[in-house]
């Protein structure tokens, strides 16, 4: 018999937690081949371009299952979508990681992209059944900790953890624990707090069906999506090609450093966003604002990429700090998918937080392949044990257009509405 009270907190942590489970492991994958350059240059014989499209083709599968991805969500439901998810994830682990040649491994690549890239769209889906409006912001940001907790695992340990075993046993560790996962979100999560027998947080109109068309167009309809799609994109993508693939080859090409403090400058900016999310919604949801924190974290983010263009040479104390602040203000994004949602139907939660993210890592794979192809073209013939090597002015050529990715990103917040944190969208 369903009962009339709300979930409890415990439980529907512990529901949402696991699925966002699933996120942790798509940002680990997301960010890994950062640690794993001169192994993957060297075992696939390719130079930056090559590699970038490597990692990139993860970013590409990715956004181009964003909008899917919603709509699955709103048609089957999250606990479906998320375990099938993890068992194609950790079939492409296990391909990537045994991949005797380049085209296998862009295969491996792209199915994990495409099968993780439901991760973070079936959790919105999942929070605005378990936890109450006002709350969906601090949830987004938590949502994103927890991935990011992924990206700093893919940092120094992994980094390690490759020089010890070997990338290919790294990943194969990864594969089954990515198999594990599925079988718990099958058996654990549910998709409303009703299959429980507890009431729903859920608006009414969430319940009704919709045809995917129906939704889909709604979404693309509504003037305030665009604004938020190309913000979101636009601020976070730097910080994921920075951190999840040339930074550390700059820091160790550049500045001499060893690869495992370079992964710990990586990881700063990685740790910045994990916490950048949760405080950055919470504070949104606390003072009932969406535009005003988004937008003044956005010229923050700026500015720090302006700073690093621009003074390279800093102490390490500093370019920590730089790295940190980047990161958290780039947290910011997170604020972007609550304010999307309360400007769209309710019944298209998934879908518009599809279209929203599919714009970060749209983004983030036009860039990292596009920072691969600038380095190229900037080469100066130098190469150590079979990987190129480039120098400051080369990647200060590819960096300059992460600068202009953020600056884009402050005009794209500005032309957006407030909402006051309440849903201004009104169901005809």
């Amino acid at each position: 018999m369903k009962d009339s009270r709300l979930p409890p907190v415990t439980l529907a942590w512990l529901t949402w937690g696991l699925l966002a489970s699933l996120y942790f492991v798509g940002f680990f994958q997301r960010v890994a081949p950062a640690v794993m350059v001169d192994e993957l240059m060297r075992d696939f014989n390719i130079a930056a371009t090559l590699l970038g499209n490597l990692s990139a083709i993860y970013f590409y599968t990715y956004a181009a299952m964003q909008i899917p991805s919603g709509l699955m969500s709103d048609a089957i439901g999250p606990r479906r979508v998320g375990a099938l998810a993890a068992l194609a994830a950790a079939l492409g682990i296990f391909l990537f990681a045994q991949a005797d040649s380049l085209w296998l491994a862009y295969l491996g690549r792209g199915l994990v992209g495409a099968s993780v890239a439901v991760a973070f769209v079936a959790c919105m889906k999942l929070a605005g059944h378990w936890f109450p409006a006002n709350r969906f912001a601090t949830v987004t940001g938590v949502s994103l900790l927890i991935g990011n907790l992924g990206g700093i695992l893919a940092g120094v340990p992994l980094s390690e953890a490759v020089a010890g075993m070997g990338w290919r046993m790294a990943m194969l560790i990864c594969a089954a624990a990515t198999l594990l996962l599925a079988g718990m979100v099958w058996l654990w999560v549910r998709d409303d707090p009703g299959e429980r027998g507890y009431a729903t947080h859920a608006h009414p109109e969430a319940f009704k069906d919709m045809s995917a068309s129906r939704s889909l167009k709604l979404v693309i309809a509504q003037r305030e999506t665009w604004p938020l799609f190309f913000a979101g994109g636009l601020i976070a993508a730097p910080v994921l090609t920075f951190a999840g693939l040339w930074g550390v080859p700059y820091l160790v090409q550049v500045h001499g450093m060893e690869r495992s403090a370079a992964a710990g400058y990586t990881t700063a900016m990685l740790i910045g966003f994990a916490i950048g999310g949760p405080l950055l919604g919470a504070l949104s949801d606390r003072i009932g604002r969406r535009k005003l924190p988004y937008l003044g974290a956005a010229i923050v983010n700026a500015s720090c990429w302006l700073v690093f263009l621009y003074f390279s040479e800093l102490s390490p104390a500093l370019r920590t700090l730089l790295f940190a602040a980047i990161g958290f203000t780039a947290g910011s994004l997170i604020i972007g998918f609550a304010f999307a949602r309360e400007v769209n139907h309710p019944g298209a939660s998934g879908t518009v937080a599809g279209v929203v993210n599919m714009s970060v890592l749209g983004f983030a794979a036009i860039q990292q392949s596009g920072m691969g192809w600038i380095l190229d073209r900037n080469w100066k013939g130098v190469m150590l044990e079979g990987a190129r090597i480039y120098d400051a002015a080369a990647y200060h050529a590819a960096f300059f257009w992460l600068a202009v990715s953020a600056l884009v990103g402050v005009v794209s917040v500005a032309l957006t509405r407030e909402t006051y944190c309440r849903l201004r969208y009104r169901v005809a």
